[in-house]
């Protein structure tokens, strides 16, 4: 679990270098979308400033999280189900 975090965090700082660049010119390409269709969470619930930037992204620019397979099984585990990495920030499991 803690790689995950880790590693989630480490995803979305990277993605977050590159916001700016998205934001003045967001090409979405929703081609690879797994189709996860929830709100991610509102990141100032997050128990953490790094957690709370990880979330902040993933709402920012969710067609690109939705793009990435998520390698904590999360989407094998009965108990989850995930479609993609961005599933783990519509219901609380990147914050775990």
């Amino acid at each position: 679990m803690r790689r995950f975090i880790v590693m989630s965090v480490l995803i979305c700082f990277i993605i977050a270098m590159a916001a700016p660049a998205i934001a003045e010119n967001p090409q979405m390409d929703t081609s690879l979308r797994k189709g996860e269709s929830r709100q991610t969470l509102d990141p100032s619930g997050a128990p953490s400033a790094k957690v709370k930037a990880a979330y902040q992204v993933a709402k920012d620019i969710p067609w690109v999280l939705d793009s990435i397979y998520c390698y904590c099984m999360c989407k094998e585990n009965q108990a989850f189900r995930h479609i993609s990495l961005l599933s783990c920030y519509v219901d609380g499991h990147a914050a775990g």
